[in-house]
């Protein structure tokens, strides 16, 4: 298999695995709190995108149904999962909080 074959497979791939292998080569100075930051980033911009996308559509704007609904339902997942990691992040810290020393 050439490199060029190889490369040519990468452009398929789901854009957040195509991210992450980017910043894989990334320097390791990136910190979880730096990732965090930049994922709440992330899920403020869908929810604004998402807003905006409804607010078009509610105001007779030439915006698709589905356009606006695959927004939304974007914002949901991405502000899901964030509150997920938070929920874990609690438990770990009250995990940590019981333990003996």
């Amino acid at each position: 298999m050439t490199i060029a074959e190889i490369l040519a497979q990468q452009q398929y791939l789901p854009a957040i695995q195509q991210r992450t292998q980017q910043q894989s080569t990334a320097p390791e100075g990136q910190t979880f709190a730096a990732t965090l930051k930049e994922f709440l980033s992330d899920v403020n911009a869908l929810q604004k995108t998402a807003a905006q996308q409804a607010e078009k559509f509610i105001a007779g704007e030439p915006v698709r149904l589905h356009d606006v609904m695959i927004a939304a339902e974007k914002a949901k997942v991405s502000l899901d999962l964030l509150l997920e990691i938070r929920n874990r992040a609690i438990d770990l810290y009250r995990e940590i909080i019981r333990i003996q020393v």
